[in-house]
């Protein structure tokens, strides 16, 4: 059983051993810091690590520690960063945290006195900064640039400017990266496009436009899911139209190549509650992911993956209802999100993705016993009659101890009856 096998068989609810993800989408990725020090405790190469997301600073998983930890899922990313120029010209930058790591040639920063680092839409310093890390920061927070709302002249169009057909440069790097994946033995991941998103949070301050129009604060977001429905509707109907079209674009350069999609991110839970109820995602949101959902379905063998972080257990129906196969963070630290109750009421409905060690407290501040302990129950629990894929429960984020990592990644080749 090769690795794609492996995940196709987890997908299908067989039991079997679980597969390994690291890196292979926007959510299971891990931040440049651990990863270059990941590297350098299995004696790779040292050489700065490539960043692949400059505002969640993920690094990327190359083929060297792919197979020294022996993944089994891989990606294909978006030609654009989220910040709007191209992930390609790469040029060394010097982290707040004295890291040396490799950065597309667009991504121009400034600082100020306070030590602040400035990050600018599509490479632009002539225009105000959409992204800011904090003296003391790992990450970019993106920069509300909100325009003064004047209702009467909200106009949908303006929240759809970031959102075009994809162009002959992201064609191009999607044929590149399929012929170079089409040999691949891993189950491969396709973000490619950021048009499924749907309110996806990140993306509605637009860090990517020089000057953003429409809604872009996200309370001002928050609230319009209740007093501005309409306008929201009429934004994700024209999304998903050009979502298709380019989905359709997708599969017909790598359509055999890709096995699954990430769908978006929207974060519909906060620790304790969620942001909506199920009847308004009902009302909301699934129409337009069921449209989705549905044409991948009909149209391609793509599984499809749905991201949310929180206590979203009372509107998992609702996810599932919508069609998608792929659930994750598996936020177990939320409120309700019991992994054993989770996986009795929905473990043959959907696949749980993550949940697999808690990220903010064992993994970054536990004992590597701790953690191996930890993964191993959780592994019991998830694994049981397939229908899991490990990670983490979302990115392995910055100062996470080298060793908890290496426990939890040998805890899972354990469970498996693997080696590391």
């Amino acid at each position: 059983m090769d690795q794609k096998q492996k995940v196709t068989a987890a997908l299908e609810h067989r039991s079997g051993p679980v597969p390994l993800d690291i890196g292979s989408n926007p959510v299971t990725g891990i931040h440049v810091e651990p990863l270059a020090r990941l590297r350098e405790y299995f004696g790779l190469e040292k050489r700065p690590v490539k960043l692949i997301d400059p505002f969640q600073m993920l690094g990327e998983v190359d083929a060297e520690l792919q197979d020294v930890l022996g993944l089994d899922t891989e990606g294909i990313y978006g030609y654009n960063a989220l910040f709007g120029f191209p992930l390609n010209n790469w040029k060394e930058w010097v982290t707040p945290w004295g890291q040396e790591i490799l950065v597309p040639g667009l991504f121009n920063t400034s600082k100020d006195e306070e030590g602040n680092v400035y990050l600018y839409p599509q490479g632009d310093m002539s225009v105000p900064p959409s992204g800011k890390m904090p003296a003391s920061g790992f990450y970019f927070d993106g920069i509300v640039r909100q325009e003064p709302i004047i209702e009467e002249n909200l106009n949908p169009e303006d929240n759809l400017e970031e959102f075009t057909l994809l162009d002959a440069a992201e064609i191009e790097h999607i044929k590149q990266k399929a012929a170079e994946l089409r040999t691949s033995k891993r189950f491969i991941y396709g973000s490619l496009t950021g048009d499924t998103g749907l309110g996806d949070i990140a993306r509605v301050p637009g860090m990517m436009l020089k000057h953003p129009k429409g809604i872009r604060d996200e309370a001002e977001w928050y609230m319009s899911t209740l007093i501005r429905q309409d306008y929201l509707h009429e934004v994700f109907e024209k999304e998903t139209d050009i979502a298709l079209k380019n989905l359709q674009t997708i599969k017909n350069i790598a359509g055999d190549v890709i096995n699954a999609v990430f769908i978006c991110g929207t974060d519909f839970g906060t620790q304790t509650n969620q942001f909506l109820s199920l009847d308004q995602f009902r009302r909301l949101y699934l129409p337009y992911y069921q449209k989705v959902n549905n044409w991948i379905h009909a149209n391609t063998n793509w599984k499809t993956f749905k991201h949310s972080c929180g206590a979203i257990e009372p509107l998992l129906p609702g996810i599932i209802e919508a069609g998608f196969d792929i659930i994750n963070p598996v936020q177990i630290s939320a409120e309700g999100m019991d992994p054993a109750l989770l996986k009795e009421r929905y473990g043959d409905q959907i696949t749980f993705s993550g949940g697999g060690s808690n990220t903010q407290t064992t993994l970054p501040f536990g004992t590597p016993e701790e953690v191996r302990a930890e993964t191993l129950k959780l592994l019991e629990v998830f694994s049981k009659d397939g229908g899991y894929l490990f990670n983490p429960g979302h990115n392995i984020q910055s100062m996470v101890p080298t060793e908890n990592l290496v426990s939890m990644i040998k805890a899972v080749k354990e469970f498996n009856g693997e080696h590391l």
